[in-house]
């Protein structure tokens, strides 16, 4: 229960759509009782008036009780046979019951439009939380998570949170309140009769719980089995070229095909637990209504209590109802089940905590005036070292590169200047400040980033130049494009800035995607640039366009450059090399060159290629 409760937390202001809700549905089950307890005087009306001039005597003498509305009403019946005879009468109880079924429905409506409103409010809520939680998450929680995984939580995990708990929400405040009434009225018109009948209830109930006991495993299983799915389209569908070049067609849809049998037998299995329910309970209240109408109908028969024909069929009515909310109420523990495992999953993606925050009294920072400076700085994968002891400056408006070996920390290094983690040991300065005691946006304003890979949004050209504003002018984004030697090839598209670049930009080349990516980092006006192997994926004219591109940003700014072609950074002010997470060389090409190690090679090697 305690996740259950937590997720109605989302429904806040709760306040607001409960006292309304209570107050339509208890006027509406009112009247829906009413509507049952009104065939008596119809039916004394038609067949036996007597009973209503015994029951408006009653109140004549003594007043209404306040428990029993029908000597009320047949006082009122009573009158109108006075007055119009049994016809006028007729026309007055039949409506009445008219006029109860149409507020009994009325109010039923209204109090469905409420619980819609809290509904699609709280689905609102816990999907606004959980993307905001996962879009604050750090970078290492997404190498570790499969993305089909957050994706089913986010998508179906939280629609089975909206349907099963919020109808919840609703089947124990309206259906206990209504089988109240109903038991209530039935008491009334005879307490031996109802005590004999109510005995159907704990039977079925136990019955029902034997029956789902099981449920909230199933619907665990079914939900992982599900979001493997997920995992296995989303993987599928990004790598669809290299599964088609390696003619492993029929090794994924085998993978997907075998998950989506098993998430089939599942869906079966909770299936017939739940459909059981519903028959069971229903077979239960046919024959215990057969027993009442035995048992019942003997009394009535011989006299042996108050009970009158008319009641006897009004009661007989009313209990047939009896089995409805009882029956919701056992399909709502089925369904709950459900709602309560998808719940602790969705709430588990709610809890997990973003490994680096900004730190109480965290300054911001609007320029760059010095220099970045590592300090002995250490970093890890778990147990796996990564970098060891750097100290490396990048004083403002100088190009420091950095070269060496593949795994050697190079892109970590990088990653740790915008706080995508923090270093374990040492610190990282920036103007004599460390970093950590910055707020993270702040400290990210100051810095564009170019990667390996031209992460692009299917949207149009001008809309990815100006990716995260609102208020750029047209002129400055073909500035910024003109700069990325990139307005020529799009003013060449079929709408020019206007055009749609695709799922991750696929109607482009990859020197086109990167120029655009370079055109947001122009537009962004940052006074550093972190550029992670931004031409090493590309054919040689799109590399040359591309370096211009890069050479034109880099003007005038401070720039930290990790380069898989040493030829494009012998220009660069500082060349720093790392291998094996430690940093075995620094200086100029020149210098690294007559040093005659790790970078020599490194040239020698790709001079050698090349040849």
């Amino acid at each position: 229960m305690k996740t259950y409760f937590r997720l109605l937390s989302f429904a806040q202001p709760i306040g607001k759509f409960a006292i309304p809700y209570a107050f339509f549905t208890i006027i509406s089950v009112i009247f829906n009782t009413l509507n049952l307890a009104l065939l008596i005087p119809l039916l004394n009306t038609l067949f036996n008036p007597e009973n209503i001039t015994k029951g408006a005597a009653a109140v004549s003498a003594k007043g209404p009780s306040g428990l029993n509305f029908l000597e009320y009403f047949n006082y009122y019946v009573k009158h109108f046979i006075d007055l119009y005879g049994k016809e006028g009468a007729l026309l007055f109880v039949c409506i009445s019951i008219v006029v109860s079924v149409l507020l009994s429905n009325l109010f039923r409506y209204l109090s469905q439009r409420v619980m819609e409103n809290l509904r699609i409010h709280t689905l609102l809520n816990i999907r606004r939380t959980v993307f905001d939680n996962v879009m604050n998450l750090h970078m290492g929680y997404f190498n570790n998570e499969r993305k089909g995984n957050i994706l089913s939580k986010i998508a179906s995990d939280v629609q089975v949170v909206q349907f099963s708990v919020t109808s919840t929400l609703q089947v124990v405040f309206k259906e206990p309140l209504q089988l109240i009434a109903y038991v209530v009225s039935l008491l009334i018109m005879s307490p031996k009769l109802t005590l004999y009948a109510l005995l159907v209830i704990p039977v079925s109930a136990f019955i029902i719980s034997r029956i789902v006991k099981q449920l909230k495993e199933q619907a665990i299983a079914s939900q992982q089995s599900y979001s493997n799915m997920i995992s296995y389209l989303d993987e599928a569908l990004s790598g669809v070229k290299i599964i088609k070049a390696f003619n492993a067609t029929e090794y994924i849809k085998k993978r997907f095909n075998d998950e989506n049998k098993r998430y089939s037998a599942i869906t079966k299995a909770m299936a017939r637990r739940q459909q059981m329910a519903s028959p069971v309970s229903e077979f239960l209240g046919v024959f215990m209504v057969s027993c009442i109408v035995l048992y019942g109908g003997h009394l009535v028969l011989t006299n042996a209590s108050s009970l009158s024909a008319a009641k006897f069929i009004a009661y007989i009515a009313i209990f047939s109802q009896v089995m409805r909310p009882a029956k919701a109420i056992s399909d709502s523990f089925s369904n709950i089940h459900s709602g309560i495992a998808a719940g602790e999953r969705v709430l588990e993606l709610i809890d997990e905590k973003p490994k680096y925050t900004d730190v109480p009294n965290a300054v911001e920072v609007n320029e760059f005036k010095d220099a970045i400076t590592f300090r002995n700085v250490s970093f890890a994968y778990g147990e796996r070292p990564v970098l060891s002891g750097i100290n490396l400056s990048i004083p403002k408006g100088k190009t420091i590169a950095l070269v060496g070996p593949s795994g050697g920390g190079k892109s970590t290094l990088m990653d740790l200047i915008p706080r995508f983690m923090n270093p374990d040991e040492g610190a990282i300065y920036i103007d004599d400040k460390d970093i950590k005691d910055i707020k993270a946006d702040s400290l990210r304003a100051l810095m564009g980033v170019v990667n390996q890979e031209s992460v692009l949004f299917n949207d149009t050209i001008f809309n990815n130049i100006a990716f995260g504003k609102t208020d750029v002018r047209k002129e400055d984004v073909e500035a910024a494009a003109r700069i990325a030697n990139a307005h020529n090839f799009i003013m060449e598209t079929p709408n020019g800035y206007d055009t749609n670049v695709g799922d991750r930009g696929a109607k482009l080349s990859g020197g086109q995607r990167q120029r655009i990516c370079i055109a947001r980092a122009v537009l962004n006006n940052p006074p550093l640039m972190l550029l992670d192997e931004a031409t090493s994926a590309l054919d040689t004219e799109s590399e040359k366009l591309v370096q211009e591109a890069l050479n034109n940003l880099m003007k005038n700014r401070t720039s930290l450059v990790i380069a898989h072609r040493l030829s494009t950074i012998q220009n660069a002010d500082v060349i720093a090399v790392l291998e094996n997470g430690k940093l075995v060389e620094q200086g100029s090409h020149q210098e690294l060159l007559n040093r005659n190690g790790l970078y020599r090679k490194l040239i020698d090697m790709q001079t050698f290629n090349a040849d």
